[in-house]
């Protein structure tokens, strides 16, 4: 790691033994992500989470292509789990974060998803279930600001699609209202991480959390290409 500046990599694992080979592999600058829509109930969720964590393995709590419909059970599975880190819609956030609380866990990462609108500098944060419905851009200052006002310290950005204009304006506006994790989604791949991470960090962010994720699996097996990881610790070298 450089500048004091933190990089984990969110990614699938096909089981407990994929997690512990990437995790080895990215001198555990990992957060494995499990996805709340793959479970028939909160329960079979907590099941397999609890696994993950037995084995010792960091999981990041996740929605399932930001599926704004599983933000309820995300929010119950995390209260059951307490993660280090959990992926929730802009409106659900701030309830997570006091649900988490509620059962004295403070150190959980909530995220909150914002989606670019296609302008550098302004976003949509209608991503819930409701709200998705309506697509008026805010400011990426106002967005910030809704942030700070809710406790939310991380900004998930999703679907990226290598709009580097768009994630840097939101990046310096999160920092400037003092968020300064910050998590772009969606079309990461390995040839383009580094320089989506290296944008993150040149507008002042401390942490960030880039994720990767059906682009490494091997669909046949599920698994996720250790190949492939080894690539992004190349990648991220100057990270790691």
């Amino acid at each position: 790691m450089t500048n004091n500046v933190k990089v984990r990599v969110n990614l699938l694992a096909g089981d407990t033994e994929n997690a512990k080979d990437i995790m080895e592999i990215l001198n555990g600058q990992v957060l494995v992500g499990l996805m709340v829509k793959s479970f028939p109930s909160v329960e079979s969720a907590v099941e397999k989470i609890k696994e993950f964590q037995r084995a010792g393995i960091p999981v990041s709590v996740g929605l399932g292509a930001a599926d704004p419909a599983q933000w309820k059970k995300v929010a119950d599975v995390s209260k059951l789990t307490i993660p280090p880190h959990v992926n929730q819609v802009f409106p659900a956030a701030g309830y997570t974060i006091g649900l988490l609380e509620s059962v004295g866990a403070t150190n959980t990462i909530v995220n909150a998803v914002i989606t670019p609108s296609g302008t550098a500098g302004k976003v949509y944060v209608t991503t819930g279930p409701e709200s998705q419905k309506y697509e008026e851009a805010i400011s990426c200052e106002a967005a910030a600001a809704l942030l700070a006002d809710m406790g939310v310290t991380s900004v998930k950005f999703y679907p990226l699609n290598n709009r580097l204009d768009e994630l840097a304006a939101m990046v310096k506006a999160a920092v400037d209202a003092g968020i300064t994790i910050f998590e772009p989604t969606g079309g990461i791949t390995i040839e383009n991480m580094a320089e989506t991470v290296r944008v993150c960090i040149a507008n002042g962010a401390t942490e960030v959390i880039p994720h990767i994720y059906t682009s490494i699996v091997d669909k046949t097996t599920g698994l996720t290409r250790v190949e492939d990881v080894q690539a992004l610790r190349v990648a991220l070298a100057e990270w790691m």
